[in-house]
């Protein structure tokens, strides 16, 4: 019995959009797929409940963070990351890697893997590719990433280095997975340079994993320079394998990176701004201290099924969100990610019926989006 494969259904006929479903040992997940971030083994604010009613088919969980606290030993002795956190459906961990190599200042890189020091208590701490899939071996998700070197994105020698150590680290991460029922990404590198992202999608597609991640992307790169490697890495992926940008998912990049071949996402962006009091629309997002707000009766959106828009006026939300209720975290989280997900659905949905292109041009033609210099870099939080 496979335990994990790659069914590609449609390719969009204008576009590079692909639809398509990826088979796990915890539930099927159509392609593309949005996945909610939950770095400490928990959507902020939401249940697995709420996940479930949102329709959620993926979640992400964050290795650095759970290995720190509460231990990956734990959480391996609740019988693994969809016990601890009672989660039923498919689950994505992450190889710390990305935050390890955040961490500036606290870390040492050497070619056998890194040393840093925990951003909780100052402990000190190694990571080596061995070390990761042990770890994420006893987290036990579905999905699990190979352990990688996440560089600057525009340094040129710095990428070459680094990308030679992603790719044995790469090798080694593949000799030391045991579980069969999990399935290892390689994470292709090489930052804002084609050849070096040609040379790491090819080496990887070597090494012939279930599915490929796409690293270093999200990073201070501009949108332009993002999809121009997206481009490039198109058709050098292998066509049969699950293609993860990861970190990337504002509801532009949907579009934009669904129409560049990527199948799967993650990002904290809907959870984040929702903790801000900040809301997506079909128009762009709105921040709902905003005054204007404080007698209207209409929901978010008109149209939006969820619970939070089916239930409350932006009055009501506001005042939550200026008297620092913890329910406005809650349900503006549950209208971002409602709206992100159906937006997903949607989208899929396009690629089958041939009307992709269409819905994507429409959709960015009303979608303001936030500028480029006002956005942050990627973060796990």
């Amino acid at each position: 019995m496979t335990l994990f494969s790659f069914e590609l259904l449609h390719q969009d006929s204008q576009t590079s959009a692909r639809a398509g479903v990826i088979h796990t040992p915890h539930g099927d997940i159509p392609t593309p797929v949005f996945a909610p971030v939950g770095t400490q083994a928990t959507v902020k604010t939401l249940t697995p409940v709420d996940l479930r009613e949102l329709r959620a088919t993926l979640i992400l969980a964050n290795t650095y963070h759970l290995y720190l606290r509460p231990g990956a030993e734990l959480i391996a002795d609740f019988g693994g990351l969809h016990q601890f956190m009672q989660w039923d459906g498919p689950i994505l961990t992450d190889s710390g890697g990305f935050q390890v190599f955040s961490l500036s200042g606290l870390r040492d890189i050497d070619d056998t893997g890194v040393t840093f020091r925990s951003h909780i208590d100052g402990s000190k701490h190694r990571f080596t590719p061995e070390r990761v899939i042990e770890i994420e071996e006893q987290l036990g998700a579905d999905i699990i990433m190979a352990f990688d070197e996440c560089p600057p994105p525009g340094d040129y020698d710095y990428n070459v280095q680094a990308l030679a150590r992603t790719h044995r680290w790469a090798e080694r991460c593949k000799a030391a997975q045991r579980r069969p029922d999990q399935a290892l990404y390689g994470i292709v590198q090489g930052g804002i340079f084609p050849e070096l992202r040609v040379q790491s999608a090819e080496f990887l597609g070597a090494l012939d994993f279930p599915g490929y991640s796409i690293g270093g992307l999200s990073v201070g790169e501009t949108k332009a320079q993002m999809h121009a490697i997206l481009e490039v890495l198109h058709p050098v992926l292998p066509a049969h394998k699950p293609r993860y940008l990861m970190g990337v998912g504002s509801p532009e990049d949907l579009f934009e990176c669904v129409a560049r071949g990527v199948d799967q996402f993650d990002c904290v962006l809907p959870t984040r701004i929702a903790r801000n009091g900040a809301v997506f629309t079909h128009q762009g997002r709105i921040n709902l201290r905003n005054a204007r707000f404080a007698t209207d009766k209409a929901p978010i959106e008109p149209d939006c099924q969820c619970y939070t828009c089916r239930t409350f006026s932006l009055a009501y939300l506001r005042h939550l969100v200026i008297a620092k209720e913890t329910l406005a975290l809650r349900l503006a989280t549950i209208h971002n990610l409602h709206f992100m997900l159906e937006t997903m659905r949607r989208i899929r949905q396009s690629i089958f019926d041939g009307t992709f292109a269409q819905y994507r041009q429409d959709f960015l033609a009303n979608y303001r989006a936030v500028p480029e210099h006002k956005r942050g870099q990627r973060n796990l939080s």
